[in-house]
């Protein structure tokens, strides 16, 4: 006579692992009953879907900033599923959240997967939430920042992150570091400031702004120069520190820092965007 799995111990198995009711029951009764292999069974079950999703595009999901008790350090990741419904779901979030307070205690990617999580590791979490949702879960960005009176702000509904590091420790450095991270994720400098602006990037900021000239009928003698200080503007407009405030549109990001103390700096940032 088969096994015949109770309504408690469905309850348990779906508790713990957030698998549907009928794959919780089909697998305690596959295991007759032995809890660890049915959690074992619905493990490989996710497996076995993650392969099949492999080739799936994960390009919805959360994007969470973190900083340390220290305010020395600060993280983003980007835990991606398939859809803006799965992205929405509040346990989905949940378990965003939870990985991204663990990456606080590492430097990678590949020691963040390595690291326990739930009885498994981060890893075969998400190849067990992949066969448990249905969808292709994944780590699809990490980065970390280190420095001084590190802020993160996260922007509505979990699409962009961006964290900040400063030069050094101030009263107020850490409300001015979260107002320039809310900067960094709604203007998306190209960097930090003109000395970090990729040679790639100049050269094709210059080359666009010569055509332009030429073809607006500029003298070959002056489109040289002219075009210059259009590269000066891409500077002012696309380098964090010498954008407006979008506080007042006015102050440089540079001058709104320096009015918290006249030595600080922004040290650096990243951002990322679903």
């Amino acid at each position: 006579m088969s096994y015949k799995a109770t309504a408690a111990e469905v309850s348990k198995l779906r508790n713990a692992t957030g698998a549907g009711m009928m794959d919780s029951k089909k697998a305690i009764e596959e295991a007759e009953g032995d809890y660890d292999k049915a959690v074992e069974i619905l493990r490989k079950k996710g497996q076995k879907v993650a392969a099949n999703r492999a080739d799936r595009e994960s390009t919805e999901g959360a994007v969470i900033a973190k900083v340390n008790a220290g305010a020395n350090k600060g993280i983003i990741v980007a835990l991606n599923c398939e859809t803006d419904f799965v992205a929405k779901n509040e346990a989905f979030v949940a378990m965003a959240n939870e990985i991204a307070t663990l990456a606080l205690d590492v430097d990678t990617k590949e020691e963040l997967l390595a690291l326990p999580y739930a009885g498994l590791t981060v890893g075969e979490k998400l190849i067990e939430q992949t066969g448990v949702i249905g969808e292709k879960i994944e780590i699809g960005n990490f980065q970390v920042i280190e420095g001084f009176s590190v802020n993160a702000y996260i922007h509505a509904g979990n699409r962009i992150a961006a964290v900040v590091a400063l030069s050094g420790e101030y009263e107020g450095a850490k409300e001015v570091a979260y107002d320039v991270a809310m900067q960094v994720a709604a203007m998306n400098p190209v960097a930090l400031d003109e000395t970090q602006v990729s040679q790639a990037v100049i050269d094709t900021e210059l080359a666009i702004a010569k055509e332009q000239l030429a073809a607006e009928g500029k003298p070959e003698n002056m489109i040289e120069n002219i075009a210059k200080g259009k590269l000066q503007k891409f500077f002012k407009e696309n380098t964090l520190v010498h954008q407006a405030s979008i506080k007042d549109g006015k102050t440089s990001v540079q001058d709104v820092v320096k009015a918290v103390n006249p030595d600080l700096k922004v040290a650096g940032f990243i951002r990322y965007g679903l």
